[in-house]
């Protein structure tokens, strides 16, 4: 979310630049006005814009920030047939899960499907290596995903022996 921020920001100080600019040119007031109006309007098209990004699945092929991710978790997957793939991932074990589309393909989905379906069955997360790496759905061959398995949780102590009060064990 931080980084929305900055990009408004940079896309705020470009808007301003380019009106400093356009007022200080030495063109007729109506142009400079009209430029300085312009301008104006750029500024909540460009948060209208930002805050529409936040909705919308991100393509597999523009996540350039998190490229070089060496795994992801699988939190959820819909199928839209013939068209796309939308994923839910947590990539590098990050906070927040990012929303992606991924191209179609029939084999891919099914395997993704089947993965899924044994990640349940077993009570596992299913966890994808190199999501965005360069290559394709087609090419992926065993897909990369496989379960991870809940790690077991640690041994009690035993119990020592139950301690019984019998007043008749008491010397009198």
């Amino acid at each position: 979310m931080e980084i929305l921020f900055y990009l408004f920001m940079a896309t705020v100080a470009l808007a301003a630049s380019l009106a400093a600019l356009a007022i200080w040119a030495p063109r007729p007031a109506r142009i400079r006005t009209a430029a300085l109006l312009l301008t104006v309007l750029l500024l909540p098209l460009g948060y209208a814009q930002y805050v529409e990004l936040l909705s919308k699945p991100k393509p597999r092929q523009l996540e350039w920030l998190k490229r070089h991710a060496k795994e992801a978790e699988i939190l959820g997957v819909s199928f839209h047939e013939g068209k796309a793939i939308y994923m839910w991932l947590r990539v590098d074990g990050a906070a927040q899960p990012s929303y992606y589309v991924f191209p179609w393909d029939l084999r891919f989905a099914e395997r993704l499907q089947e993965d899924v379906e044994d990640a349940i069955r077993r009570g596992g997360k299913l966890m994808m290596r190199e999501p965005f790496g360069r290559k394709e759905n087609s090419e992926l061959g065993d897909l990369n995903t496989e379960v991870e398995l809940p790690k077991p949780m640690p041994l009690k102590k035993p119990l020592l022996p139950p301690r019984i009060f019998n007043p008749r064990d008491l010397p009198i």
